[in-house]
């Protein structure tokens, strides 16, 4: 019996991974024009970042502690072994609500083969360490070496972003109302990065045109081996930016792969429309 991957919808995955993986996921929920949605499931990306243009704050809470007991009994009934690999830690509860289930669980099931690792990374950087681990699984490795695999990735993983408009991140809480101001009166754009899962401004650069130039700089001074890597790129409804980064990418360190998805709508509650971001690891592949 091959150990089945768990991940939340902050993995930003599409369907056809989950599908060509056999990966469950369970949904962060949305929140927006007083209605509750699914993230991943019954609402699409667009239709928050639209809601973002025209104003509207669209707010996200983690998934329920029932939606985890109940996966995770169906599983220890079965005596299948699982392995939840979490959104980090630092930007939701998501991580702590999965732990504190499992524990409940194993009370009633304390042999159960249940696992649930946090990433402390979010988005597609998370979605690549969600996607190696479920290559392992498929080749019916154990949950032991899975999660060494998923905690090696996650451990090195990079997130080099950027965000459009600095007003989203201060309306959740990541920057200050003076940065917010002070970035969009200058046309500053800030590039920031996940730091033991939180969020960290890296430097700013002013003006668009050398943003994707800069993020690729980045890239070769933190980036290893990166002709091996598979490589994530997300973007917030910016298709056009993220494929010209893609491009530049290819051109330079010609990668084994580069994953494109659009941030999610959980993420992109918070992020906003114009965000993109990169993923790498700055050690070998593996």
């Amino acid at each position: 019996m091959n150990v089945k991957i768990l991940a939340d919808s902050a993995s930003d995955l599409s369907t056809k991974h989950y599908n060509e993986f056999d990966i469950e996921m369970v949904s962060l929920t949305v929140h927006l024009n007083e209605k509750e949605y699914e993230d991943g499931k019954t609402i699409s990306p667009k239709s928050v970042y639209d809601a973002m243009r025209e104003g509207k704050s669209p707010k996200t809470s983690q998934v329920s502690p029932q939606t985890f007991k109940t996966i995770f009994t169906s599983y220890a009934e079965a005596n299948q072994p699982l392995v939840y690999i979490a959104f980090s830690s630092e930007l939701s509860g998501t991580y702590q609500t999965g732990k504190m289930m499992e524990q409940e669980v194993k009370e009633k099931y304390p042999d159960a083969p249940i696992h649930v690792i946090d990433t402390k990374c979010a988005s597609i950087g998370y979605g690549l360490v969600v996607l190696r681990a479920a290559e392992l699984a498929n080749t019916g490795a154990s949950a032991a070496e899975i999660i060494e695999m998923a905690t090696y990735h996650a451990k090195h993983m990079e997130h080099i972003f950027t965000v459009d408009d600095l007003e989203y991140l201060y309306r959740g809480g990541r920057v200050s109302k003076t940065a917010a101001f002070v970035g969009s009166l200058l046309k500053i754009k800030p590039i920031l990065h996940v730091d033991d899962g939180k969020l960290v401004p890296l430097e700013k650069v002013r003006g668009s045109k050398k943003l994707l130039g800069r993020i690729v700089e980045i890239m070769e001074e933190r980036g290893t081996d990166l002709h091996n890597q598979v490589i994530g790129i997300s973007h917030g409804d910016d298709i056009e930016r993220a494929e010209n980064l893609a491009e530049m990418i290819k051109e330079k360190f010609n990668p084994k792969e580069i994953v494109i998805e659009m941030v999610g709508s959980a993420i992109g509650a918070h992020a906003g429309p114009g965000t993109i971001a990169l993923f790498f690891l700055n050690d070998e592949y593996k």
